[in-house]
């Protein structure tokens, strides 16, 4: 070996000896492997088939867990639980449990049929709290667009359970401690208009807008939307935020200037950023 080759060598091997050592000195974010995942949870079954949801539990769980509300255009999507934890990695990193839960989807089942599917998901987690690992009392909803309607059809039009049903979920309560929605949609009266594809009975618009529901029992609410939304215009979020406040609700709007439905770059982060800071304020141990 020559002389320069050596020198080279001794030279990468410092490179390598100070990178180790400078980031020994940083928390590195918990990786897949160090998350629990318990995929394909059935909370109940529909026409002969199972209603899931996947349940995320960090390394070091706080205590509360998360409702994820997998929907678009009340589309309920699969997708792998390992992907999910890179998607969910801020509330992971917090602590949270983080439910992924997954409805019957249209055009199979219209809106009506699928709400009832989340209030289901909501108690039989309520119901099986110990053993996921959470307190039933400190258990949050989050959804966007479509998520973000069912999110707050939870918080909205939750009751105390039925005491004389035979099936043990149902008699289970379904409210929620907080929520986060993304640019939802409050409003069906006038979003069957626009889009008729959705199949929302005009008997059923009233029933299925979450704006017609709200009262001063509704839990912590965060509305996050975008002023250039084409999807779900931003007024549906101004005239929730107005409703909550009549009503004396706690609850902040936060307008993402230049958004339009569905965030990235800076308007994902801080979206991100809001969600998981509401969370672990109204979800905290000492509410």
């Amino acid at each position: 070996m020559t002389y320069e080759n050596r020198l080279r060598d001794l030279a990468c091997s410092l490179l390598v000896a100070v990178t180790v050592t400078l980031l020994s000195g940083f928390a590195a974010p918990a990786t897949a492997s160090e998350v629990e995942i318990t995929a394909d949870v059935v909370y109940g079954h529909k026409y002969g088939m199972a209603l899931t949801f996947d349940v995320l539990k960090p390394a070091n769980p706080n205590g509360a867990g998360v409702l994820r509300m997998v929907s678009g255009g009340w589309l309920s999507r699969w997708r792998s639980p390992h992907e999910s934890v890179t998607r969910f990695r801020a509330l992971l990193d917090q602590g949270f449990t983080v439910f992924v839960v997954r409805h019957g989807s249209r055009p199979k089942f219209v809106i009506a049929e699928i709400v009832p599917d989340v209030r289901r998901a909501l108690r039989f987690i309520r119901l099986n709290a110990n053993d996921f690992g959470v307190n039933a009392d400190r258990l949050g909803v989050w959804g966007g667009s479509a998520g973000g309607h069912l999110s707050l059809m939870l918080s909205s039009v939750s009751d105390n359970g039925d005491p004389s049903t035979e099936d043990p979920v149902l008699r289970v309560n379904d409210r929620v401690a907080a929520v986060v929605a993304y640019y939802p949609p409050v409003d069906l009266r006038t979003l069957h208009v626009r889009y008729p594809e959705l199949e929302i009975e005009p008997a059923d618009a009233s029933t299925l807008s979450p704006l017609l529901h709200v009262s001063s029992d509704d839990p912590p609410t965060l509305l996050i939307h975008g002023d250039q939304d084409e999807v779900v215009d931003v007024s549906h979020s101004n005239i929730m935020y107005e409703a909550l406040q009549t009503n004396g609700v706690e609850s902040k709007l936060i307008i993402l200037k230049g958004a339009g439905h569905g965030y990235r770059g800076a308007d994902a982060e801080q979206a991100s950023s809001a969600m998981v800071e509401w969370f672990s304020i109204h979800l905290a141990e000492s509410n």
